[in-house]
């Protein structure tokens, strides 16, 4: 089984993770809409100051990828349900090497220091995702339901179902239009059925 939070094979695999530290911030709208660029302003802003704490506190690290949890409130699939209606935890992942060190206090500073109007919105969290089902999709978003399917095969054919949030871990920029350099790593968790 995968270790590496950020690695994910082309062909959909079973990986099982630990708890995590993270920034986090929760809302509801359309990928990219006003309210996600709000809230992933403010999600930034909170970590560029938390970089600059943590560096005065010894703990040097670089800005993390934008990872997303999604899911809808609807008994329709998700991708039958209006963009608008999504709902998201937007995170970035704090490193590891930092061990105890991570605190409210810290984060309470970095979101002062970061002066944007959704600061406060910015939650210190810890999740285990535990067992999952990932696989790296290659190209646009649009395109994410061919990769999510096959991973759809491989839980059913493995044995499980899902049980938790649909994650997806964005190794290239948010912003690429370039289907040949868009990377994302599409994980779900799972449990045995």
């Amino acid at each position: 089984m995968s270790l590496d939070w950020y690695s994910a094979a082309d062909d959909p695999e079973v990986v099982e993770f630990g708890p995590v530290r993270a920034l986090s911030i929760m809302g509801q709208g359309e990928p990219g809409g006003a309210v996600y660029g709000t809230s992933a302003g403010a999600l930034y802003a909170v970590a560029r100051a938390l970089i600059g704490v943590a560096a005065r506190h010894g703990r040097v690290f670089e800005m993390p990828c934008l990872e997303g949890r999604w899911w809808v409130e609807d008994e329709r699939p998700p991708f039958d349900v209006p963009r608008e209606e999504w709902w998201w935890h937007l995170f970035l992942r704090l490193p590891d090497a930092a061990g105890g060190a991570w605190d409210d206090a810290w984060v309470d500073e970095a979101r002062e220091a970061a002066r944007h109007p959704a600061a406060a919105r910015v939650q210190f969290v810890t999740f285990t995702e535990g067992l999952c089902v990932q696989a790296l999709h290659r190209g646009p978003y649009a395109e994410e339901p061919k990769t999510l399917a096959r991973m759809e095969a491989h839980i059913r054919d493995a044995g499980f179902v899902r049980n938790g949030l649909h994650h997806e871990i964005y190794l290239s920029d948010v912003r690429e239009t370039d289907p040949e350099k868009m990377r994302t790593i599409l994980r779900q968790p799972v449990r045995a059925a």
